[in-house]
């Protein structure tokens, strides 16, 4: 009895007796690489609603509204808070009609995902967006953040509701929208 309870006790001391090591999913991330961040954009023609995740992939926060220039300058600006930030993903809004069907804003959106991908060297996905600019505003009126503002979009804020979505979709809390690609 004295030799099964020695074996216990050592086998207890050996458990505990380095440090607790904790390990987190990264989502099969490999131990080299870093933390980063999924920008998600909800691309228009006068403004693009910017929203980013936290560098856990966790949350989703509105950013800002960029009021578009033109081609080049927008890819610059975007190019910079993608370095800046360590943007590892971007998330670009496709306008789908409530049907399912791509309109023109839909495509004009794939086109300039398209282009992000070209030009940035970033992982590129179109994410389904309908409704999100109807959330952003019942969120808002439900807030009082309305007022806030007043003159400005509430795209960011659409952008942050589809990231958030697709944020939760990859932990498996949501199924993937008809044609979305995880």
């Amino acid at each position: 009895m004295h030799a099964a309870l020695r074996i216990a006790y050592t086998r207890r001391k050996n458990m505990t007796a380095g440090p607790r090591t904790i390990v987190r999913d990264r989502s099969a991330a490999s131990p080299e690489s870093s933390p980063s961040r999924i920008l998600a954009i909800d691309y228009g023609r006068k403004r693009i609603g910017l929203a980013l995740s936290d560098e856990l992939q966790l949350t989703a926060q509105p950013l800002t509204v960029m009021k578009r220039l033109n081609r080049r300058d927008d890819l610059g600006r975007l190019r910079a808070i993608c370095r800046t930030r360590g943007v590892a993903r971007i998330l670009v809004g496709h306008p789908l009609h409530m049907s399912g069907e791509a309109g023109e804003m839909a495509k004009e959106a794939a086109r300039f995902a398209a282009r992000l991908r070209k030009e940035l060297g970033i992982e590129v996905d179109l994410v389904d967006e309908r409704l999100t600019s109807w959330e952003a505003a019942q969120m808002m009126a439900e807030t009082g953040s309305s007022s806030q503002r007043k003159e400005s979009s509430l795209d960011d804020v659409a952008a942050a509701i589809f990231l958030r979505e697709y944020l939760e979709r990859r932990r498996g809390r949501l199924q993937p929208a008809a044609g979305e690609k995880e």
